[in-house]
């Protein structure tokens, strides 16, 4: 949940820093620079970014002939950093005194999402090339490390997720990318991140292939499918090993916020906690191993930012509610 509609970027980053845990925001409507999936390709072999057109344009000739010369420069920080061209919210963010909070986050687009999202000349996902995948699995982690080092510098307590809308695609039969691979894929991936690993994603993958992998954060909609991966026996098992959820119980929609209130979304957040104790999780365990936030991002309200400013208005709200009825505080 790290995009948000606004087209003002303080008003943004104020919105954003109202949080227990902040985060930098992304603005598609700033700049195209500002998406989540231009953000990630800024030095990448290969890749042309269009913003007239709003196009990234990926020629696979054109990759083999600027890998050398990026195996050169890999070596060095400034090619996994995040530039102010393409995120002027990134380092607007880092400029910020943020050591009063418990802790802040960050995001970057998964290599999955982002190898499925990106064709060729061809319209062929880039992850469907052998050497592409591995040079952009590798990519990726070298950015998320970047950034996460970044954040840290400015917080102890700093962690970056992976936002990973198109996990749920390999499930599909429309996916030439089987679930075996991306599972080896992922889990490798991980292993080789600094920092708390988490993934973000608003799709409805196989819950067991990322509560079984070696995540420690996952972040979802719970609104919307929490009644499902709390009744998955990995939900269990991944709290037990000291797993944490970003429950995303708010939601950004309008028609969907303005039929809910703060005690209706208490009542169905605690209604899939309660599930969770009857199935052997100490409700102690949960409180602490557990973070709210918002259900989803979204940039498709008529009203533009007033959604989901009042969504993150709510969430404060219900996390008050929350920490005194459990005495967290």
């Amino acid at each position: 949940m790290g995009i948000l509609p606004h087209t003002d970027v303080e008003k943004a980053l104020d919105l954003a820093l109202s949080l227990d845990i902040p985060f930098w925001p992304q603005l598609p409507r700033v700049s195209y620079f500002e998406d989540m999936y231009v953000q990630a390709l800024e030095h990448f072999p290969g890749v042309l970014i269009d913003p007239t057109q709003q196009r990234i344009l990926f020629d696979l000739s054109k990759f083999y002939e600027e890998v050398p010369a990026y195996l050169e420069r890999e070596q060095y920080p400034q090619t996994f950093r995040l530039t102010e061209a393409f995120s002027l919210v990134y380092h607007r963010f880092l400029g910020k005194d943020l050591s009063h909070y418990p802790a802040i986050r960050g995001q970057m687009i998964s290599p999955i999402s982002l190898g499925l999202k990106v064709v060729d000349e061809n319209q062929k996902p880039i992850i469907y090339h052998d050497e592409v995948k591995e040079i952009l699995f590798d990519f990726i982690r070298k950015k998320v490390n970047q950034q996460y080092r970044e954040l840290r510098k400015k917080h102890p307590n700093a962690f970056v997720w992976m936002d990973d809308p198109g996990l749920g695609l390999i499930f599909t039969a429309f996916s030439g990318y089987n679930e075996a691979q991306a599972k080896t894929d992922l889990d490798q991936f991980l292993l080789e991140l600094e920092g708390p690993r988490g993934i973000h994603l608003c799709a409805r993958p196989d819950w067991d292939f990322l509560l079984r992998s070696r995540l420690d954060i996952l972040s979802f909609d719970s609104f919307s499918c929490g009644a499902v991966i709390v009744n998955y026996a990995s939900m269990k098992e991944f709290l037990d090993r000291g797993g944490v959820v970003s429950w995303g119980i708010v939601p950004t929609t309008t028609e969907l916020l303005e039929q809910e209130t703060v005690d209706s979304l208490v009542a169905l957040l605690e209604k899939l906690w309660e599930d969770l104790v009857q199935r052997g999780v100490r409700k102690e365990k949960l409180l602490r191993q557990s973070l709210l936030a918002p259900a989803t991002c979204n940039l498709m309200n008529a009203d533009k930012e007033k959604t989901v400013e009042r969504s993150f208005h709510i969430l404060k709200e219900l996390s008050g509610l929350i920490r005194r009825k459990y005495d967290l505080i």
